[in-house]
């Protein structure tokens, strides 16, 4: 392996680079981008049940908004439901777009890796096609050695390149779908709680408007009679 190496020359060290930086990236995202931690499927369900029977307290909040992303974007709405619709929307936008970019944290390292991986073994080709040329115009083609050098150094170069970036491509590609998965969840949770809680304010304010309308037929009935 060494050998190997050392055979491609010194554009080999930022390629092994790039290959140890992708491979770290590649665990973390992983690990991270669990759709079991990012969100949970019953999250809004306990969330419901919890607003439902009036138990969401500021700790209740904290601990939603520490628990997960999704948790982190309910916990944002809950905190501003009281103000309407367009605000609880509002702070749950801003809050999704805070989790989103922490979402896509490293993946534009990763793909810059997959697009430059490439270019540095093509780079190598170029070099040691340089070198086999001018082993050529000095010497002739007598010095097999010499050549042989050259020629290896620009396979090399290029076989390590694209061992780098086609998984790095793969799991880029791969990376950016699962973060679009996650987001159109977390959009979709977002927008239920939204209904649900708004829906149940109005529902509230209408059943108000009802009793106090009631009360004032009821007392003009007694104060006619």
């Amino acid at each position: 392996m060494l050998q190997i190496v050392q055979s491609g020359g010194w554009l080999m060290l930022p390629i092994i680079l790039c290959s140890v930086i992708a491979t770290a990236i590649v665990i973390e995202r992983m690990w991270t981008l669990r759709a079991n931690r990012i969100a949970p499927r019953d999250l809004l369900s306990r969330v419901w049940e919890t607003v439902k029977h009036r138990r969401m307290n500021q700790q209740q909040l904290q601990t939603l908004r520490d628990g997960s992303p999704l948790g982190e974007i309910l916990a944002a709405g809950l905190g501003n439901a009281r103000y309407g619709r367009e605000i609880m929307k509002e702070s749950i936008q801003e809050t999704a777009s805070k989790v989103i970019h922490d979402l896509e944290r490293y993946l534009n390292t990763l793909g810059t890796i997959a697009a430059v991986a490439p270019l540095l073994g093509l780079l190598g080709t170029v070099i040691g096609m340089i070198k086999v040329f001018t082993a050529i115009m000095l010497q002739g083609t007598g010095n097999a050695q010499i050549l042989a050098g050259g020629i290896s150094e620009a396979l090399i170069t290029t076989a390590a390149g694209l061992t780098v970036a086609i998984p790095a491509l793969f799991f880029h590609r791969f990376f950016v779908r699962r973060v679009e998965e996650l987001v159109v969840t977390m959009e979709q949770d977002a927008t239920r709680l939204v209904e649900v809680v708004q829906g149940e304010r109005r529902a509230e304010g209408a059943k108000g408007i009802d009793t106090e309308g009631g009360d004032h037929q009821a007392s003009g009935h007694g104060a006619h009679s």
